[in-house]
This record gives structure tokens, sequence and C-alpha cells, in this order.
């Protein structure tokens, strides 16, 4: 434990005298508590969104922690668009341990929020010397339900992940303040590089400890204290800035940011400062969640936005303004704004307008005010109305249990909705509008259980809602070629390969139409086109080859025929 001066707005905090429980137990009652809200999750299935492509049907991952596995985590850049290795080499792990069985990858999850919300307790009771406004704050950051998502979503280990090594980063940084020495530097950096090897929304982080330096380590006074500590960090902004440069490479390249290109500036602007205002909402009711919130695009209210952009500005003068007498306001509100930069959508990757996994780390600067405000706000109102202190404090400890009961009671609930994939995707339909990507799902569901008519109708209504997604197109022709309907499918590829013609999936699905139809020329044509494109794609290897055998089969078989009926008809 490192040995500091903790001080809070300027008086030396000491839990005004009352330090009448040891840390152990209230790490004890946040571990319970988390563990009554989310013990479900370990019976829960995969779901088929992105699972598969991290963990079900990612052939790299069932290997398991090899030389030939750890080269591949530290050098692809496949369709997560992420470099994020410590994320694969963890998904392997869990592989090794518990194979196809979801409990234990549920449970690794599971495991991991606890350690963040101890980690956070430690941490901001470390900084603060404040007991129960630290352990407040880890109370929201276990029991939230926008923080449901991030736990029951086997996909969204990254973020758990990169959230520990987040707060190992502040915990070796508070070590760091109190015992300023080279080794203790170290490991701050190696912390804040394993972060970011587990998600590179982490690259705030470096930002976020000049706040604590603000407050509550009250390092930064002067314009000379402020260079000192912007040069202490530079390796830290060093680290931050390769991750985004290679980050933004490599979603370039591959076109992860082809869906945000098309929408203007404006339109992201506006999308950005609306989904700032709605994850406070949200924080404050947390409902209608969902797994997916569809990207407005060009619909998006301009209204809304300036409303929106309005309030947030208002809310920052005001913070400002009370910035000398309260500086945990500073502290907690640029947390917020900044943590969620990287993924707000000022530069749009994929589709969505927002995610309540996002909120996993930034809401801890919020949690922040609120655990320091609301005493605040309670005591001046009550010694307003001349209440004796006890009952402020009792006033306080009942408000805080109805605020933490409810919203464990909320996020138990929003919980169950990610028992499986037909559940979730049906909730999603329930609570948002134009969910392409939750009709999209549940068609994939109904297929494999083939129900082609249901599928296709679901797929076709994916594909009203946004025509532009080929994605969409190729599950239409995947399900219209499962139904027989290979004629309909073949011009749904013909669409799908006009648009996107270096697209190897697309390639080898039309191949296999074409190959149905006795069409093995061009078959083989498109399987050829399918490996040029994707050298490694398997499976249209071996579909070329099984298309070359019925080839040479069915000429075989016509040679024959055209012997036996010269003999019978000289």
């Amino acid at each position: 434990m490192v040995k500091t001066i903790h001080i809070i707005d300027g008086q030396a905090n000491k839990n005004n005298g009352k330090l009448n429980i040891h840390p152990f137990w209230i790490c004890a009652a946040l571990t319970l508590a988390t563990i009554a809200v989310f013990y479900r999750v370990w019976t829960y299935n995969f779901v088929n969104y992105d699972d598969p492509v991290y963990v079900y049907q990612n052939p790299n991952i069932q290997a398991g922690i090899t030389l030939k596995a750890i080269k591949w985590a530290f050098t692809t850049y496949d369709y997560p668009y992420f470099w994020h290795p410590l994320t694969w080499l963890s998904h392997m792990r869990d592989w090794q341990l518990y194979g196809a069985k979801p409990a234990g990858h549920h449970l690794t999850n599971l495991i991991f929020h606890i350690a963040n919300t101890l980690l956070l307790f430690i941490v901001l009771k470390q900084m603060t010397g404040a007991l129960w406004q630290s352990a407040f704050v880890a109370a929201l950051f276990a029991l939230h339900p926008l923080h449901v998502e991030a736990v029951a979503w086997v996909y969204a280990r990254k973020d758990v992940l990169s959230t520990f090594f987040w707060l190992l980063t502040m915990w070796a940084y508070v070590r760091f303040v109190g015992r300023p020495k080279v080794a203790n530097y170290l490991l701050v950096v190696i912390f804040f590089a394993l972060g970011l090897m587990s998600k590179p929304m982490v690259v705030t982080l470096p930002f976020v400890l000049l706040l604590l330096d603000y407050w509550p380590l009250n390092r930064l006074n002067t314009k000379r204290s402020l260079l000192h500590l912007l040069i202490e960090k530079f390796p830290l902004f060093i680290l931050g800035l390769a991750s985004c440069i290679v980050t933004f490479i490599n979603q370039k390249k591959i076109g992860a940011m082809r869906m945000g290109e098309s929408y203007d500036f404006l339109v992201r602007l506006a999308n950005a400062f609306i989904s700032y205002l709605q994850y406070i909402v949200k924080m404050i009711w947390p409902v209608r969640l969902a797994v997916f919130y569809p990207h407005p695009g060009q619909n998006v209210s301009i209204l809304n936005a300036v409303i929106s952009a309005v309030l947030l500005l208002a809310v920052t003068i005001v913070i400002l303004r009370f910035a000398k007498e309260r500086r945990y306001l500073v502290t907690g509100w640029l947390w917020y704004l900044a943590t969620l930069i990287p993924v707000i959508g000022f530069v749009q990757v994929g589709n969505q307008a927002m995610a309540d996994r996002y909120s996993y780390i930034t809401l801890t600067g919020l949690f922040i005010i609120v655990a320091w405000g609301l005493p605040e706000l309670l005591t001046k109102w009550t010694s307003a109305s001349s209440v004796e202190p006890r009952y402020r404090k009792v006033a306080i400890q009942v408000s805080s249990f109805i605020v933490l009961s409810a919203l464990a009671v909320q996020a138990h609930l929003q919980q169950q909705y990610w028992k499986d994939s037909m559940t979730l995707f049906q909730h999603a339909l329930e609570v948002t509008n134009d969910n392409y990507v939750a009709y999209t799902r549940i068609g994939d569901i109904l297929l494999e259980q083939n129900k082609f008519d249901e599928a296709i109708s679901l797929y076709e209504k994916a594909i009203q809602i946004t025509p532009y997604l080929v994605e969409l197109r190729i599950n239409l022709g995947m399900a219209l070629a499962k139904s027989g309907k290979f004629a309909e499918a073949a011009k749904e590829y013909e669409k799908i390969l006009l648009a996107e013609p270096q697209n190897a999936f697309a390639h080898n699905n039309f191949g296999l139409i074409l190959t149905r139809q006795g069409k093995f020329d061009e078959a083989i044509e498109h399987f050829n086109l399918a490996i040029r494109i994707a050298p490694d794609y398997t499976a249209a290897r071996n579909n070329l080859n099984l298309t070359l055998a019925k080839k040479q089969k069915l000429q075989n078989k016509n040679s024959e025929k055209t012997k036996k009926e010269f003999l019978f008809n000289p």
C-alpha cells in the first residue's frame, strides 16, 4: 500500500474519523452482490453475434495457446478490425480449459468484472482515503445495468480485460506517485501497454491520469507542474499514438470505416452529441437497453443534437465554475467526455449509434460525481432544514441503499435477455426501431431450423432498412439457396459481386449455387477467384476440388454413354 496524504478539496480526509469497518468486508460485500446479480450468466449460451468469429467458429482460437497461435494473435487484423492479441489469447486459454462449453467463457468475464470492481474500490480508497464514497462508486460500477453487456457477452471480453489493465495502471501510477522510482514507472508503462493490447480504447488513459493529478492527487497546481506532468507521461502518449495509428490504418485498409464514410461529418457529429446525452440518460434511467442500437444515419435529428450539445456545454460551464471548490466535478466530467471520444462516432467504425459496453469504463467519471456530490448536496439541504446530523447520515445511507437495490434488480432482469440469441434479439426488436441486425440474427436462427420462408422474410426486412450492406444480401442468398431457389439466389449473388467484386465469400457461395445448377465451369471460375482473393480460404479450395471431381465424373459418364451408343448404332 502506498503511503500518501489523501487530500480532497484542500482538506485532509479521514472519513470524518468514523472508519468503523475494514475494507476487506466491503470487498466481500461487493463480491457477493455482484455474484447475486450475475450468477446466472454461466448457464447461458453463446450468442450468434460476434461470438462465432471470436470463439466457437474460430479455428485459431480452438487450437489453444501454441507458438503458431501466439504468432497469429499478434499479427492478425481479421474481422474485428482491432489489434488486441491479449484478448485473443484469453479466448484461446478459455477454449483450452472449457472447450465449446459456454459456461466457462461466461465465468471468465464475470471473474474479470468482480476483479475490476474490487480494483476500482481499492484504487479510489488509496487515492482519496474516502472509504464510503469509493465503495459507492465501486458498487455502481458492479451493479449498473449498462454494464450487463460487458459481463454477459463473451465477445465483450476485451472490455472487461482492458479495464482490468486500465485499473492496474491506475494502481501502479498511485504507487509511482508515492514512490517515484524507475521500476514503479515501468510498471505503469507495462500495464498500460497490456491494456492497449486488450482494446485500443485504453488510449485515453494518460489523459485520465492527468485528471487524477488534478484531483484527488493534487499534483497539478501550476503551469510548471502541468509541464512536468505532461513530460512524465510522454512515453504513455507515444504508446497511445502508436496504437491509434495502427488501428486507423488497419480499419481503413479492411474497410471498417466504409459505413462511417457514407455519413457526412455533420451527421456523425450530431449522433455523437445525442449519444453523449443518451449515455447519461441511460445511466440515470437504465431501461430499453439493447445489444445493438442502429445508427440513424441521415435521419438523425439535428434539433435533438443541438439541444444535447447545449446541455453538455451548460453542464461543462457550471462544472468549471465550481472547479476550485469541488475538483472532483472536473475530474469526473472530463473523464466521462474524454474516454468516450474513441467510440462516440466522430470517426465512425461499424453501424451502431452507441453501445452499452462502451460505457463500461466511461461511466466511472459520472459515478465519482454522484458519490462525492450527492452527500454534499444532502448535507447542505438537511443543514438548511435544521435536520440533526445523525438523520443526515441515515438519509444518505437509505438513499444509497435504494439506488443500489434498484440498479441490482434491473441489472438482474437485463442479464436474463442474454440467455440465448433468440431472446436477446427479440428484446432488441421490442426496444429499438429498424433494427436490421436483430432481424438478421433471428433470420440466422430460423435458417438453422430450416424455416426458410420465415428466414427469407426477415432478411428482406433487414435489406429494406439497409440496402447498401452487402452482408445482408449474402445472408439472403444463402437462405434462397438452402430453400432450393437457386435461380433467385444466383441473382442475389450477381448483385453482390457487382457491388463488391473482391468479396471472396460471395464468390465461394455463388460457386456452390452454380454447382447445384450443374454449371461446373462457371462454378470453378468463381472458386478460383475466391482463392485468388483469399489464398487461405480453405472452404473455397475444398469446394473447388469437389466441383472438379464432379465435373470429371460427369465427363467420364458421358464418354461411356457415347461409346455405348456408337456400339449399338453403327
